[in-house]
This record gives structure tokens, C-alpha cells and sequence, in this order.
């Protein structure tokens, strides 16, 4: 049987096995994961009590996975991705279960935090952008929109309950144990993956022969999936202003952390509920991004996520009612969760399959780009000027990205269509030739 044949046979999602394996072992890695969200950043304060130090281990993650972005669309587009993922599986949980032994062993130490977010973050990188190039390989394209929403359902349903069980295990046992607790998921991930069989991308195209020769290293790695990007109408727009948002939404968690946990002094489990609450906003978007992206269109959707994600960055910094925050915090969710399923589907819906490795690691290295700096900016910031200030200002400058995006095609997109012809109308040859697909 052709891998065409296989790629056409594909069931609907209710019946997908190969689907349902995968985001049911996903399930519990994105529990951890949501634990460890909360659990690194309260360890970091517990060493050191300084803002500026989780603004740094922040930093570290965004540098590095900058760096990994520039070489991960290439290793996914050419290695068995399944493989791939139960690797990166198999050695963060190694990592994250080495923490708590060292600290029982050893005593803290803030510089293993920082070893340890560089070599998660690479790997995480290179997961992320496999697990996104392999949901075209498990289902129907016109199941796209349904099964990037329960994915990020599941990731609902973790941010719901990974922190209140990062809260109190925190609480109880320490937040190193709790980082222990997210290597034992990874585990779990890597075991299902092993039951689910990837299919072939069903658009025809070969692996253009020069890239297995080698030739034009540079151009293969990266360039090849950002010349996509920049001649694609609506994907240039798109990460030239998310490159923008993430200049603010990076920093804007390690902001809502110390919020909460240094200016309003309240506990771990407080913490805890609050970014709980923040995953009501998740579930929301999730479950209603398929229905708003019909009825409003692609870049409608995405422009009110930025306007949602700039009014609760506002809000959470300038509030002091544990509840408003919680509240706003779920508005920050559903506008980032609304924001990534739209634009996760349409990368999938418009890039060739035997590109989307290097065209997703190119979108997310671009945009990432920005996160570090802001990042550090935002926390050195709030440090010498306080949170609110700098949460009002990073609100603003949200609004203005909106503003921006009202002046693009964003504006009036519904779908990828309009930036691409029909492929029945296209040659073969400059279908599948990414010179001929880049424009070049």
C-alpha cells in the first residue's frame, strides 16, 4: 500500500486510533509539564528571592530555544519523529528526576536550574516542533481544526490541575520533588508514543534531492522555512506582529508570579489556584476555537486574542484582588490559547508537508526571537519600578499591536486560501520545488 493510500485512509477523529493513543499519552505529559510551569519558578524564588533571577531563568529558556529553532525544523523533516520524541521523552525525564536527588544530596543549586532549563528547553524544542509537524500525519485535513483544539483541550485540562498539584506538593514535600513528578510523565509519553504509527504527508512531494546532498547547509536548516514565510500574505504579517506580542507575553507570567507571590504575599497553594483558574480560560478557547474561526474568519480570531491578551496584562498588574487577577489571568489564557490553535492550523493548512518541520521551527524561532529581551526588560523593569507600572505599559503596547494588525491583511483573512493558489491550478513541479513554492 502507498503512503498516499495510507495518508487518503485515514478515519474521522472519533475513530483515529493513532490519534487518540497520541493525545491520551499527551494527557498526562501535559499535567506534568503544567506542574512544572509553577514548580521551577517557585524553587528559583525559594533559593534566591529575586525577581531578577526568574526573569533570568527565563531568559535562558528563550535563548536557547532561539538556538535550538535554528536546526530543529531540519533534524524533524529528516529523522523518524516518533523516534525522536520518545528520545526527548526519555532524557527529560532523566533530567527533571535528577533534581530533587541533588537537592536532598547536595543542597540547592541555582546553577543547575539553569543547566537543566538549556538542555529541557532543547529538547522540548525539538519535541514541540515534531509533535506539531505530526498532527497532519495522524488525521484528516478537515479534522485539523478539531484535533489542534483537543490538543489543546488536554493542555486545558492540565493547566486546570498541574498547578494546584504543583501548589501543594510544593507545599508539602518542596518544588523540587514536584519537578521529579513532571520527569515521571515524560515516561508515560514516551510508552504511548510507542503504540502510534505516523503516516506520510499526503501532498505529493517528494525530499527535494539537493538537501540530501548537503548543499547550502544554511539555506536547508533555516532559511528555506523563513523565505516560506516571509512571501506567504498572511504567515508574514503574522510573525512579524507575534514576534511583537512575544515580546510582552513572556515575561507577562513571571510578572503574574511575583505579583501574587512577593507583592500580595500570598502562598504557594494560592499561586497555585490562581494559574488553575487561568486554564478555565484555556478550556474555553479550546473548545470554541473551531466555531469562532468559522463564523469571524482566521485574522479576526487572532487579532482579539492580541486585544484580550493586552487588557489582562493590564489588569493583572495594576489589581490587587486575588480573584480579579485569577479572573483576568483566564482571559490572558483564552487570548493566547485562541491565538496558537488559530495559527497552529493555518501553518499546517498552507505549508507543504515535507516543509512544515522547517517552517514551523523558522515561525517560532522568529517570534521567540523577542521573548528573552522582553523578558529580562520586563523583570529588570518591574524590579526598579514595580509591577503595575510595568504591566500598564505592557498592556498599551498589546493594544497597539492589535492597532497595527487592524493595517494588514490580517485584518479581513477568514483562511489560508488567500495565500495560496488552488493546488489543481498549480504545476506539479512548482508545487513540490520549494524554490518554485519560495518564490525565488
Amino acid at each position: 500500500m502507498t503512503d498516499r493510500g495510507l495518508a487518503r485512509e485515514q478515519p474521522p477523529l472519533g475513530r483515529n486510533r493513532d490519534f487518540n493513543v497520541f493525545w491520551l499519552g499527551q494527557a498526562l505529559s501535559v499535567l506534568g509539564g503544567s506542574v512544572s510551569l509553577l514548580a521551577l519558578p517557585l524553587l528559583v524564588l525559594e533559593a534566591t528571592g529575586s525577581v531578577v533571577q526568574l526573569g533570568l531563568i527565563t531568559v535562558v529558556s528563550g535563548v536557547t530555544a532561539i538556538g535550538t529553532g535554528l536546526f530543529a525544523g531540519y533534524v524533524v523533516d529528516r529523522v523518524d519523529r516518533r523516534r525522536l520524541m520518545i528520545v526527548c521523552d526519555l532524557t527529560r525525564a532523566a533530567l527533571l528526576g535528577a533534581v530533587p536527588v541533588v537537592w536532598w544530596a547536595a543542597g540547592p543549586r541555582i546553577w543547575l536550574l539553569y543547566v537543566l532549563t538549556a538542555l529541557a528547553t532543547v529538547l522540548k524544542t525539538l519535541f514541540d516542533v515534531a509533535y506539531v509537524t505530526s498532527v497532519p500525519n495522524l488525521v484528516r485535513r478537515q479534522d485539523l481544526i478539531a484535533a489542534n483544539g483537543r490538543l489543546m483541550g488536554t493542555f486545558a485540562i492540565g493547566t486546570l490541575l498541574g498547578p494546584v498539584a504543583a501548589g501543594f506538593l510544593a507545599a508539602g514535600v518542596g518544588p523540587d520533588w514536584a519537578l521529579g513528578v513532571d520527569g515521571a510523565t515524560f515516561l508515560v509519553s514516551a510508552a504511548s508514543l510507542g503504540w502510534v504509527r505516523f503516516r506520510r504527508p499526503d501532498d505529493g512531494c517528494a525530499e527535494p534531492a539537493g538537501a540530501r546532498a548537503g548543499a547550502g547547509a544554511l539555506r536547508e536548516v533555516f532559511l528555506v522555512g523563513f523565505r516560506f514565510l516571509w512571501t506567504h500574505p498572511l504567515l508574514r504579517p503574522l510573525t512579524v506582529l507575534l514576534t511583537l506580542l512575544t515580546f510582552v507575553t513572556m515575561g507577562a507570567v513571571d510578572l503574574l508570579i511575583y505579583r501574587v507571590r512577593i507583592d500580595l504575599d500570598r502562598d504557594a497553594a494560592t499561586l497555585g489556584y490562581v494559574i488553575a483558574v487561568s486554564g478555565i480560560g484555556v478550556v474555553a478557547a479550546s473548545l470554541g476555537a473551531g466555531r469562532l474561526r468559522r463564523v469571524l474568519g482566521f485574522g479576526p480570531c487572532w487579532l482579539t486574542s492580541v486585544a484580550l491578551i493586552g487588557v489582562a496584562v493590564a489588569g493583572i498588574g495594576v489589581s490587587r484582588s486575588v480573584p480579579v487577577i485569577a479572573v483576568l489571568a483566564a482571559v490572558f489564557m483564552f487570548g493566547m490559547t485562541l491565538g496558537g490553535v488559530t495559527s497552529m492550523t493555518l501553518r499546517q493548512e498552507v505549508t507543504p508537508g515535507h516543509l512544515l518541520g522547517r517552517v514551523t521551527s523558522a515561525f517560532w524561532t522568529v517570534h521567540n526571537a523577542s521573548g528573552p529581551v522582553g523578558a529580562g526588560v520586563l523583570t529588570v523593569l518591574a524590579d526598579g519600578h514595580g509591577v503595575p507600572a510595568v504591566s500598564l505599559a505592557a498592556g498599551a503596547f498589546c493594544l497597539l499591536i492589535f492597532g497595527a494588525g487592524l493595517l494588514t491583511p490580517l485584518r479581513a483573512a477568514r483562511d489560508g486560501a488567500a495565500g495560496a493558489a488552488p493546488r489543481a491550478t498549480r504545476k506539479p513541479d512548482a508545487r513540490c520545488d520549494p524554490e518554485e513554492r519560495l518564490g525565488s
